[in-house]
């Protein structure tokens, strides 16, 4: 049934009829301008229709719905594109753009020092100390040798005998250079505990001191045989000291490891021949000493797991600790593992 309108009423009605429907087709979601243009157009006739006492058929036009995307996308289409568009530059070519930082490359897992590890300074403490005092020694000893060097026949007797010692490594090279060094000092000193010969735990004591007497303990042994090797003309950056625990005997010990080829020899009081720096030792490295002073053992971003208890150092009141646990942090060894357990990076 087609709707028509009547002429009931004109003037003032025709007038608010038109603009009721012209809101209507404002509400109208999204209806275009030309509908709304020809709704108003339809309404306008009607009203003069009814003015002139006709009667007219009102037709609508069909409404046209938009989405919200499609006028969106409609006026992005239409908005003017900048003259000059903004350009990235990369250093690399690539598919795509980031701002993450490129990989780091993995962190070695095998050092360069003693046993395939990495050495950082140790903080002052005990063992800086006792080293002081042993390069303060390792001076006064060097002005000794040369004034033996220069006139021998005032030359001490212990003096001379060491120069002929470092005279005798110095002829050989290579490995022969390091046993000659260690059979030569292990054979030339006797051991005597520092409790037994000077009535203390633990004592440091320079070359020619030991010499003197004939006697030493595990370190002095170490340090002779460190002072040797440096004045035989063995490259002093290829020399550690190293405080280690062996776990084969649950005692502190020291030695001497000498880089040799790229490869750590050890140098040991208690053995006539040179061993590699390998798991078979049983040891524990601890401390790394030498010219640059005490520095501590380590691998990067490593937690060490908790040491058996039959590897923990021996307790204070045992005569047989010497320097185990010295400089480390200070912590209930149950719940760590013992001293060692003490160093959140060593091994």
């Amino acid at each position: 049934m087609k709707p028509r309108l009547g002429m009931r009423k004109s003037g003032p009605f025709a007038l608010a009829t038109a603009l009721f429907l012209g809101m209507g087709s404002l509400a109208a979601p999204l209806a275009t301008s030309s509908a709304f243009a020809d709704e108003l157009t339809v309404v306008a006739e009607a009203s003069q229709a009814r003015s002139d006492g006709r009667e007219t058929e009102v037709t609508h036009p069909p409404a046209t719905f938009f989405t919200i995307n499609a006028v969106l996308a409609k006026l992005d289409g239409k908005r003017a594109r900048p003259a000059d568009p903004v350009r990235l530059a990369a250093l690399t070519s690539t598919p795509s753009l980031t701002d993450a930082q490129p990989d780091m490359n993995p962190a070695p897992t095998v050092g360069t020092e003693a046993f395939g590890l990495f050495t950082f300074r140790a903080p002052d403490g005990v063992l800086w100390r006792k080293w002081r005092s042993v390069a303060a020694d390792m001076a006064k000893d060097q002005a000794v040798l040369d004034g033996c060097r220069s006139d021998a026949a005032h030359c001490p007797a212990h003096a001379a005998q060491f120069l002929r010692l470092i005279n005798a490594v110095a002829t050989k090279s290579g490995r022969a250079r390091l046993e000659e060094a260690n059979q030569s000092v292990n054979q030339a000193v006797r051991y005597v505990s520092d409790l037994a010969q000077f009535g203390e735990l633990d004592r440091w004591s320079g070359a020619l001191s030991t010499f003197a007497t004939g006697k030493g303990d595990c370190e002095d042994y170490a340090i002779a045989k460190y002072v040797t090797l440096r004045e035989a003309g063995f490259p002093k950056e290829d020399l550690r000291i190293l405080l280690v625990r062996d776990r084969s005997v649950r005692q502190d010990h020291a030695v001497l490891a000498a880089r040799l080829d790229g490869h750590w020899l050890i140098l040991d009081n208690r053995w006539s021949v040179l061993r590699e720096d390998t798991a078979d030792l049983n040891f524990v490295p601890l401390f790394a000493i030498n010219d640059s002073g005490v520095h501590m053992f380590a691998r990067p971003y490593a937690q060490i797991p908790a040491i058996a208890a039959d590897a923990a150092p021996a307790a204070a009141s045992d005569t047989t600790a010497e320097w185990g646990g010295l400089d480390l942090p200070q912590e209930p060894p149950e719940e760590h593992g013992g001293a060692l357990g003490r160093l959140p990076l060593l091994l």
